[in-house]
């Protein structure tokens, strides 16, 4: 086992240097893979950033979807799909961007989504995740306090509606969405669960005002959102935490 292959180099050495080279392909090959999507990267205002990394972005490769979904290929060099309404506030790098005009409505700073597939999410058997359970007769509140009925109260305690059903994850059994309908004819809206506190006697929502409810994200149907959709709607709730109002925006201290 020590016996030299060449000057000091033996096969212990040989297979240590193996290991290394392996090794680095390896980091290599993961690293260049998981790059396939959110590169190559950009700025804040959409251009290429200077710095790209070490790593090259890999070729594309084409992926087939589960459920007749067809395929989608990566990295396909598609950039960001939705204009950034900002301005830089300094030539140069690591300044914060301002929005040019409302920024949940834009969908900018924590507000912000991702382009998902418009499409809803599907469980194992190529179902929607997402539905009503009004549309579920075999789903029901086994514990804790049904809110359907219940007034909404937004940040400002201005009551927008009333929560007329609940949109469950049907293989997680978990209730994702209180479904709102609004006053004065506005239509429906979806409210993260997360950002829901059910009182006894009402539906609280700290994040929005009254007057932001109407400008939440509508889905096309009523029966099922699509990711694009939850994005867009989980984004314009969480926004409200910093947007919903000026003072909100300002010091604390």
């Amino acid at each position: 086992m020590h016996a030299n292959i060449f000057g000091n180099f033996d096969l212990v050495s040989l297979t240590l240097w193996m290991f290394w080279i392996f090794f680095a392909l390896l980091i290599y090959y993961l690293q260049t893979e998981n790059m396939r999507e959110g590169f190559p990267l950009e700025s804040e205002d959409g251009t290429a950033s200077p710095n790209q990394g070490l790593f090259p972005v890999p070729g594309p490769k084409t992926f087939r979807l589960p459920h007749g979904r067809g395929e989608v290929t990566v990295p396909n060099r598609d950039g960001e799909r939705r204009p950034i309404a900002m301005h830089r506030d300094s030539p140069s790098y690591g300044f914060p961007f301002e929005p040019q005009g409302d920024p949940m409505a834009l969908g900018l700073g924590p507000a912000s989504y991702a382009m998902r597939r418009d499409a809803p999410e599907l469980d194992g058997h190529g179902h929607p995740k997402i539905v009503p359970m009004s549309g579920l007769p075999d789903f029901g509140i086994s514990a804790g306090r049904d809110p359907r009925g219940l007034p909404v109260q937004a940040g400002d305690d201005t009551v927008v509606g009333v929560i007329s059903d609940m949109w469950v994850d049907r293989p997680e059994q978990l209730v994702r969405y209180l479904e709102v309908t609004l006053s004065e004819g506005r239509g429906k809206r979806l409210i993260p669960m997360q950002l829901a506190r059910l009182r006894r006697d009402r539906v609280k929502v700290r994040t929005l005002f009254g007057a932001q409810f109407a400008g939440v994200p509508e889905t096309r149907s009523a029966s099922q959102v699509t990711l694009l959709e939850e994005d867009r709607i989980c984004g314009y709730f969480g926004g409200g935490v910093l947007y919903a109002s000026r003072d909100r925006q300002d010091p604390q201290l």
